[in-house]
């Protein structure tokens, strides 16, 4: 686990970073943002997505307090994650910067001039 993550003297943007660094963990914060999935449907949505980067994925931003992983009683055994209030507070404080990053991608295919 990264120290970034923490440690209180680091910039609040690096400590923010570190819990969504690497490649599936912000699409899985997205995901996520439409309402509760099962590991089966996340991987469906994200191919190329393997069950254990998953499932690691999935237990990191467990104990970072982003998503709740619920797991019913049932044969077969039914797990189910959504997003807590404060993977929610994440998600929403990660839209502006979506959007630059659309209009970062914009102007690298010269779809907008350079300002």
């Amino acid at each position: 686990m990264s120290r970034r993550r923490h440690d209180p003297n680091v910039c609040g943007v690096t400590a923010a970073l570190a819990v969504v660094d690497g490649k599936w963990k912000t699409s899985l914060l997205w995901l996520l943002e439409s309402g509760p999935l099962r590991p089966a449907e996340l991987r469906r949505r994200l191919p190329g997505l393997s069950e254990k980067v998953l499932t690691q994925a999935l237990r990191e931003m467990e104990t970072d307090g982003l998503v709740d992983r619920e797991v019913y009683d049932v044969l077969p055994l039914k797990t189910v994650y959504s997003l807590t209030g404060f993977g929610r507070d994440l998600a929403e404080a990660l839209g502006p910067l979506s959007d630059w990053g659309h209009r970062r991608l914009e102007r690298l295919t010269g779809a907008q001039p350079v300002s």
